[in-house]
């Protein structure tokens, strides 16, 4: 699934994992304007392609490498 749009994801940026939930939900807070992205791109080379890899990102900004993926519960 990696590479090819950076995936936007729900959690503010921390420069750390300090104080996130610990329950798997979006590190989330009011007023959040610079979000997460991960796991590379197609713009980007092989070394920036892992699920680990994070960068801080305005929420404002559009770029054709970035994007989002759906998902769905079923339960």
């Amino acid at each position: 699934m990696n590479g090819s749009v950076w995936e936007w994801v729900a959690d503010c940026w921390h420069i750390s994992y300090k104080n996130a939930p610990a329950d798997g939900h979006a590190w989330d807070e009011p007023g959040c304007s610079v979000r997460v992205i991960r796991g590379g791109s197609w713009h980007e080379g092989a070394s920036y392609m892992l699920s680990s890899t994070r960068f801080k990102y305005s929420a404002s900004v559009r770029q054709s490498q970035n994007g989002f993926r759906v998902v769905r519960d079923l339960k």
